[in-house]
């Protein structure tokens, strides 16, 4: 009887540790995709960057091949709309998003310095969250949703930013076959 009591209590920890380890798991996958949308917003705003300084360093000689000015200014302004439209969204997602609205929790860094108190305040309180499984699971289930809300709205920027670049791209070559034909 000793030994079956055993097993169920190991049984029940391990499961209890695979629980831990697929909420944690989720946590660090979540973080992995905000990471990576900033990585992408990195990546178009170095593109920018390159096409940019390109398009400066050309525009005097361009500006005296063209023959009919108002046709290029046209698909250059709105070139140049859709490229500020697209640096605008590139940006927003590294602008922090910090969700208040939501019950004060132990992970999110901003509750932990203003509604937990001292340091040893918020180390009991941790630490008796810590204890209790459904508590714990319950902070750890609200901080995916709120890490996943923050993940969400990052990726739409990025999606907003790359339909952006991918308009501009396209008046941008617009422009080169306008140049080419009327130069």
């Amino acid at each position: 009887m000793t030994y079956t009591l055993y097993r169920i209590v190991s049984q029940k920890n391990r499961h209890l540790d695979d629980l831990i380890d697929h909420y944690w798991g989720s946590i660090n996958y979540i973080f992995s995709l905000i990471k990576a949308s900033e990585i992408k917003a990195g990546l178009i705003l170095s593109f920018y960057g390159i096409i940019l300084n390109f398009v400066f360093k050309s525009i005097p000689h361009i500006l005296q091949s063209i023959h009919n000015k108002t046709i290029f200014y046209i698909l250059a302004g709105l070139w140049f709309i859709s490229t500020v439209i697209s640096i605008y969204y590139s940006i927003r997602c590294f602008i922090p998003k910090i969700e208040e609205k939501f019950d004060k929790n132990i992970f999110f860094f901003g509750d932990v310095i203003q509604k937990y108190g001292s340091i040893q305040e918020f180390s009991k309180t941790f630490h008796t969250i810590s204890k209790d499984e459904d508590k714990l699971f319950d902070q750890l289930g609200q901080q995916i949703y709120v890490n996943s809300k923050i993940a969400a709205s990052k990726f739409k920027n990025i999606n907003r930013s790359l339909q952006f670049l991918a308009i501009g791209l396209l008046l941008m070559m617009v422009l080169a076959l306008y140049y080419f034909v009327n130069s």
